[in-house]
């Protein structure tokens, strides 16, 4: 005989993604969603206070964690940290923003695949540094030949800028062995009475990653077609 699963919890989850639609306030979406999950599953109201406060306690440091390194990248903006990226790079003459961008893809999804996925992302790499340095090498492709970066230009390198992290980091971290999804996929199969090695899991990352590497690469030479700089 198997118990009946109740599933009157999972409304939490739909209180969640209802809130992130109507862009409500995080902070009370996911109250709303805690308590709604809580009384599904018939938590006494002291009870889910208390688990509530536990969580606090645990995370109440996670926010230092985050603000520190956004004020510092701040004080280093103010400071001119994008003006003097740009600078730099515009003085190497054979640089594109696509030549740019494909060897920050490759340092990205190498140091992913060894498990330094915190050296780069968006708000302490790609905003302050790589997007300007890139905005920066076709400004001065475009100099060159006597024109200059139009807006659209301009987000269209941010943009790929961007996506450049996130497919370095996501087709990277799949190849380290020690990637919380490969953890998770062992521990599934071990339960199913499969056994299978990490290593080799990770191992068969590799492929995808190289093909990953390969088409940005190509999207990359395309757009310096698209500004004209290739």
């Amino acid at each position: 005989m198997h118990s009946a699963v109740n599933l009157w919890p999972l409304l939490g989850v739909a209180v969640i993604v209802l809130g992130f639609l109507l862009r409500l306030n995080p902070v009370l979406v996911v109250a709303a969603a805690c308590f709604t999950t809580g009384f599904a599953a018939f938590m006494p109201v002291e009870t889910l206070l208390a688990s509530l406060g536990t969580a606090f306690i645990k995370t109440r440091n996670l926010p230092m964690i985050y603000l520190l390194p956004l004020a510092a990248i701040g004080l280093l903006e103010r400071f001119g940290l994008r003006e003097h990226a740009q600078a730099t790079i515009s003085r190497v003459r054979s640089a594109t923003a696509g030549r740019l961008l494909i060897v920050y893809l490759a340092v990205r999804e190498l140091s992913a695949a060894l498990g330094l996925t915190a050296l780069g992302g968006h708000p302490n790499m790609v905003r302050p540094v790589v997007a300007p340095m890139a905005e920066g090498a076709a400004e001065a492709r475009l100099a060159a030949s006597g024109s200059e970066l139009g807006e659209a230009q301009r987000h269209r390198i941010r943009a790929m800028a961007a996506a450049t992290d996130n497919v370095g980091l996501f087709f990277g971290e799949d190849i380290f062995v020690a990637f919380g999804a490969i953890v998770l996929m062992q521990t599934v199969l071990r339960a199913e009475g499969i056994e299978v090695d990490p290593l080799q899991m990770a191992l068969w990352g590799i492929p995808t990653a190289i093909s990953a590497f390969v088409i940005h690469a190509w999207r990359l030479r395309r757009m310096d077609r698209y500004l004209g700089a290739a």
